[in-house]
């Protein structure tokens, strides 16, 4: 699943505001538009944090053996011939 993207209109930007995120999306070679959204990412206190998830993604592949695992997985897959009759 895609994570939502809102989009925002913003009026009224002081044009020395708009010179300086200008000038550093140029010299980052980035566009206005990620400066902007990396600006209110840490203006909001965000940056650095994990980005929210709604799937397992980040744990794929991420298994590691174990032995008592194993054994406790093992034991669970036991079929009691009892409870099938």
């Amino acid at each position: 699943m895609k994570s939502r993207h809102i989009q925002y209109t913003i009026r009224s930007v002081p044009e020395s505001v708009d010179r300086v995120l200008r000038k550093k999306a140029r010299l980052e070679e980035k566009s206005l538009n990620d400066i902007l959204v990396h600006s209110l990412t840490v203006a909001a206190g965000l940056a650095g944090m994990p980005e929210n998830h709604m799937d397992l993604d980040w744990i794929a592949g991420t298994w590691i053996e174990d032995k008592a695992t194993n054994q406790a997985l093992l034991a669970q897959r036991k079929i009691d011939p009892e409870l099938w009759k």
